[in-house]
């Protein structure tokens, strides 16, 4: 059996990790620009340190990032060589519309993005566009508040609308929002909020939502009507929740963090609010402003697939444990399972599980667009880099995924690891926190050739696509 033969195998990135090129060709200042490195970054990406200026004194990794807006064709090049099927990219919002309310699109930036398509097609790769990879244009956070206004939905779908009608001829796989649910624990990285002194962040926060939630849905009807064959999709944070024990109250709060984790696909997949939602948050006195249209809105254009990143299982007791980290959200310490470098638990079976929850859920197809292993990767003398701990960790995620295929019947279309080249981390804002399978030579100070190199890791992918994931 195995993986079916059009299955579509590739590698993630976005544009705030990747690009560089933060003021070329007319591009505007985005959220994502000012997470500072260092010890700040955690403040400002979660909306306790406003940041809407680049400040003297600060380190901007993403200002120049590894400069794939100068290196795409020899990035796409590679990705060829290893025989992609599919490239996730993301768009860089203000790229297009500098301050995001102009009337016309930014050509410069159209013709930018138009390019790489052009140069995914030459190696037979289908792109997979995420619409908004976190990015929020700075003058809309500035004059609206951004994804708190209600606003946003039209200039976000004035964006939508410009990429619908001139890639139509590239794209057919979308995703609206890249990890929805993060605007809960980074609001400020995931959706332009930040928050001053007495006001109420978890209402700000699910009426942002709120507003995305419609966006998204608006989107999926605007791609429908453009283009009949394209697909859209959701994206959020994924893994599964396990109770730290089975005592029933561990069961019981593993079962509540689950669902806060698939509140935002609920909607996106199947069209409103779930009972579990609404009645949490009337309790808590958040329960966002919605207009009289908005639940037909979301009733009648959900998605077409669904879409997640897994890194890790997470772990939840009803009592305080000793916490672990894994992608920005909190979890209690699981003795079963090994850590990173960075300490976020590895665990492929729960990718497995993870799967199962998600197909059983929501049945449609399902679409991994993240999964991978941020680590140090050292050169050696001779310059080549030997991460078989990367293999080892892909091959064993890979072999979970392709036995929620083949043995519980989950219908996958996907994989796309994050990610294929070294790229700044989202949540430390790190360069030697290394995802690739394509090394690049840039180190944390800024310094490097930002030259590319073949990890042990790039051959061993190759191998794994050109076998439909039969040799691993």
């Amino acid at each position: 059996m195995g993986f079916p033969k059009d299955f579509l195998w590739g590698g993630a990135v976005a544009a705030n990790q990747c690009e560089g090129g933060y003021c070329e060709d007319g591009r505007g200042l985005a959220n994502v620009d000012l997470c500072p490195s260092g010890k700040e970054r955690h403040d400002v990406i979660r909306g306790h340190g406003k940041s809407l200026r680049m400040e003297e004194g600060y380190v901007y990794p993403s200002a120049e990032a590894i400069d794939f807006y100068h290196h795409f064709r020899e990035d796409i090049r590679l990705f060829g060589e290893m025989g992609f099927r599919v490239f996730r990219l993301s768009i860089a919002w203000t790229r297009i519309f500098p301050k995001g309310d102009e009337q016309e699109p930014n050509e410069a930036g159209l013709a930018f993005y138009e390019e790489i398509l052009k140069e995914c097609r030459k190696y037979q790769i289908q792109p997979l566009v995420t619409i908004s990879h976190f990015d929020c244009p700075v003058h809309l956070i500035e004059k609206y508040g951004g994804w708190k206004n209600r606003n946003m939905i039209d200039f976000y779908l004035k964006l939508c609308r410009v990429l619908f009608t001139r890639y139509r001829d590239y794209v057919v796989h979308w995703l609206t929002f890249n990890e929805i649910n993060m605007i809960l624990h980074a609001p400020f990285m995931g959706a332009g909020l930040y928050f001053s002194d007495g006001e109420n962040e978890e209402q700000i926060k699910y009426q942002a939502a709120h507003h995305e939630l419609v966006a998204s849905a608006l989107a999926v009807r605007l791609a429908h009507e453009i283009n009949p064959s394209n697909k859209v999709g959701c994206m959020f944070a994924a893994g599964s929740v396990y109770p730290y024990s089975c005592r029933p109250e561990d069961v019981m709060e593993a079962l509540l963090v689950e669902q806060e984790n698939y509140f935002f696909a609920d909607v996106q997949s199947r069209g409103y609010y779930p009972s579990y939602a609404r009645k949490r948050l009337e309790k808590m006195g958040v329960y966002p402003r919605m207009e009289r249209e908005d639940k037909e809105i979301l009733r009648e254009n959900t998605v077409d697939f669904v879409s997640f990143s897994y890194y890790n299982s997470r772990c939840a007791s009803a009592a305080t444990q000793d916490t672990a980290e894994g992608n920005l959200f909190r979890s209690v310490k699981n003795p079963y399972l090994q850590y990173s470098d960075w300490g976020w638990p590895i665990d492929p079976l729960g990718l497995r599980i993870t799967l199962n929850q998600i197909y059983d859920r929501y049945q449609k197809p399902l679409f991994i667009v993240e999964n991978g292993l941020g680590a140090l990767d050292t050169p050696g003398s001779d310059g080549t880099i030997e991460d078989d701990y990367r293999i080892d960790y892909l091959r064993e995620h890979i072999r979970a995924m392709k036995a929620a295929v083949e043995e519980d019947g989950v219908d996958l279309m996907g994989y796309t690891a994050w990610a294929p080249i070294d790229l700044i981390s989202a949540g430390t804002g790190e360069m030697k926190k290394r995802y690739g399978f394509i090394y690049v030579d840039k180190q944390e100070d800024g310094s490097g050739t930002l030259g590319r190199s073949r990890k042990k890791s790039f051959y061993w992918y190759q191998r794994v696509i050109e076998t439909n994931g039969e040799e691993l």
